[in-house]
């Protein structure tokens, strides 16, 4: 009986321990998505939105992998890094032959609306009545049109010439740019300066902007910049392939995709399925970035402002079910 006794109390013991080791057992971890982070305002901003929706609806994590635009496109095809949700696809040789090279899965678009080129403030044409400014060139359309306004755009060091801002140092298209200068003879009546940042440039504009006085730069789409401030990009010549390289036509838009490794899209085809609907533009990605320039927020908190400002588009990203699931979660 006694041994008995022992037995049970044995079993019965192993049956408590048993319990307290399940009860102490880790939770199964939620699966965390790995975004490509090349370094950009932009595709910082995406990711908090694709993350944020990843977090919310599908009970994701999620990081970021910092490289290059080459070095994240590797990443992707080698499983790596999961979801690109920017990829500036005349900026990668070899993309159209991954692509049919079946290397990595394009899901969609996310902008191809986005320009380049030298702009003006809007009110240097127009005028800005707000602001008791008049119009000082009506008639300045094109680049060309530069020709015409060399005194309008005084260069500081050298007030017998205008100046024109060039692209960022190392970019192919700042070369472009430079090209266009001289095909076009401003270089007659112009000097150009090429800031060598973003940072740069963007001061000189901005400081120009509020001053209410002319200037000419070469800036891009989508940027916080041109998201805040209302300028115009002065027309060129119809894009040619060719021609552009030399600086004679206008730059062509440039398709941004968003692309996953084969090996997600595998194995999480309902996330890839939102992907593939996940659509913006150029002027809504502009307007998020000059969200958090004015407000100071950081990409999380602006994605979950994104979400909110534009749910119709947003909807249609996501089933119904998905889309109430979302916002009962962001509020």
């Amino acid at each position: 009986m006694k041994n008995t006794r022992k037995i049970v109390a044995a079993l019965f013991a192993l049956i408590v321990l048993a319990g307290g080791l399940a009860g102490c057992a880790p939770k199964e971890q939620a699966k965390t998505i790995a975004f490509a982070d090349v370094g950009w305002d932009s595709i910082l901003f995406h990711n908090a939105v694709a993350g944020t929706v990843a977090e919310n609806v599908f009970g994701y994590t999620w990081t970021e992998v910092s490289g290059s635009t080459p070095i994240t496109h590797e990443a992707v095809k080698k499983g790596e890094i999961d979801v690109h949700m920017e990829v500036w696809t005349d900026n990668l040789p070899d993309y159209a032959s991954d692509l049919a090279a079946g290397a990595l899965t394009e899901l969609g678009v996310n902008f191809d609306d986005n320009a380049q080129g030298f702009y003006v403030p809007r009110y240097v044409i127009e005028g800005d009545p707000a602001r008791g400014i008049q119009p000082v060139a009506p008639d300045l359309r094109t680049v060309a049109d530069l020709k015409n306004y060399a005194d309008l755009f005084k260069d500081p060091e050298d007030p017998s010439k205008g100046i024109i801002y060039g692209g960022i140092a190392g970019w192919e298209i700042t070369d472009i740019m430079h090209k266009k200068y001289l095909y076009y003879g401003l270089d007659e009546t112009y000097n150009y300066l090429e800031p060598g940042t973003d940072a740069a440039t963007s001061a000189v504009l901005v400081s120009s902007y509020d001053r209410g006085e002319p200037v000419v730069a070469y800036y891009w789409e989508p940027t916080w910049l041109l998201g805040k401030y209302d300028f115009v990009l002065l027309e060129d010549e119809p894009y040619d392939q060719a021609l552009f390289l030399e600086g004679k036509t206008q730059c062509p838009p440039v398709r941004v995709t968003v692309c996953v490794s084969n090996a997600f899209y595998e194995s999480d085809p309902e996330f890839c399925e939102f992907l593939s609907h996940y659509h913006t533009s150029s002027a809504l990605t502009s307007e998020a970035l000059a969200y958090i320039e004015e407000t100071g927020a950081d990409y999380k908190e602006a994605a979950v402002w994104f979400l909110k400002e534009h749910r119709e588009m947003v909807e249609g990203w996501l089933t119904a079910q998905q889309a109430e699931t979302l916002y009962a979660a962001i509020g």
